[in-house]
């Protein structure tokens, strides 16, 4: 594993600890699970997969409209689910999205700081190492 793909990991985990779930890399046409949890890898295998990223790459028409609609620039997006809260943002000057689950804790989340972070670890390196660096590509 690459450094940029464990520091991303690290940003993560630091974020959650055991409420961390699932992390996923993306791209337009590759994507890459770098993270799951032994119980949700079992709750996933009843999931299509590649479905659930498509969705995810809906992003980048949102991140599109929302650059171009409104006064301050796109940061990331959060859904909650009776379960659990999904993160997306976009890292990179060719965006490469990623994604991750987080159980639903008792009080928020800085997902601002959490976007933070993970931007800071993609200036220090070229984001193309996300997907070029997994082990599957999709």
């Amino acid at each position: 594993m690459s450094e940029m793909l464990s520091r991303v990991i690290d940003v993560f985990r630091d974020f959650a600890e055991d409420d961390l779930r699932d992390v996923w890399v993306f791209d337009h046409e590759d994507y890459d699970n770098l993270f799951v949890r032994d119980d949700i890898a079992v709750a996933l295998d009843s999931v299509d997969v590649s479905r659930f990223v498509d969705n995810e790459r809906f992003g980048y028409v949102t991140r599109d409209t929302y650059e171009a609609l409104y006064y301050a620039d796109y940061a990331y997006t959060v859904r909650g689910f009776d379960t659990f809260e999904q993160f997306r943002t976009f890292v990179g000057d060719k965006p490469i999205g990623l994604f991750a689950g987080f159980d639903r804790g008792a009080s928020g989340r800085d997902f601002a700081a959490l976007n933070d972070r993970l931007q800071a670890v993609a200036d220090e390196f070229d984001v193309s190492e996300l997907l070029d660096d997994s082990e599957t590509d999709n």
